[in-house]
């Protein structure tokens, strides 16, 4: 086994354990606002964010596998994915019997805030994205989705701010979900992939 493989598996460990450890912490941020302001959009993504610290520390334990081992793991994975877009829709669901606009500034800064993360953490992923098979895929799509879920909350709190209506919130909560599902195939689509691969582990 070459040594750039081994830097290559040591790189991929630090990327993703780096980047589970900034999406738990804007975790608690995001969804201390998101109660504090009713905001759908910035439940979802909150709980977007504790999605990919638990995929990113599922992708640092799996590391080691079998490629058939990894593509069990990657369809869990596109498993979990789903789970921040159904509790959007859910709390979407809620919120059409009393619909309130969220306060547009926490909104739209929490939004800066979460773009930042995950803009910071693509870019990470992006350099080890095919250095796992199915599973730093998942990690990177996950992160590269959440930029554009982030672009929008900030959207949304600008309309939020100029027509103080609910619906910009509740919109861009419901698009959340329906990115998280294309993520899922796509992931899915990737741990597919494994059954023709070779067994092999990341080192």
């Amino acid at each position: 086994m070459g040594a750039s493989e081994n830097d290559g598996g040591r790189r991929l460990r630090r990327t993703v354990l780096v980047v589970a450890l900034l999406n738990l912490a804007y975790f608690g941020v995001e969804a201390t606002v998101a109660a504090m302001i009713q905001s759908v959009a910035l439940f979802a993504d909150s709980v977007d964010f504790l999605e990919d610290a638990s995929i990113n520390l599922l992708v640092l334990a799996a590391l080691g596998w079998s490629a058939a081992r990894r593509r069990l793991a990657g369809i869990v994975l596109a498993a979990i994915i789903l789970v921040p877009g159904l509790a959007a829709l859910w709390t979407a669901w809620q919120k059409l019997g009393a619909p309130v606009a969220p306060d547009p500034v926490p909104l739209t800064l929490a939004g800066l805030g979460a773009l930042a993360v995950n803009l910071t953490c693509a870019l990470l992923l992006a350099r080890v994205s095919d250095a796992g098979g199915s599973l730093s895929k998942a990690a990177f799509l996950s992160s590269r989705n959440d930029v554009a879920a982030n672009v929008a909350i900030i959207g949304a709190g600008l309309a939020t701010a100029a027509t103080l209506s609910p619906w910009p919130d509740l919109v861009v909560g419901i698009g959340i979900a329906i990115l998280n599902a294309g993520a899922a195939w796509e992931v899915y689509e990737a741990a597919e992939e494994e059954r023709d691969e070779p067994r092999r582990a990341v080192p």
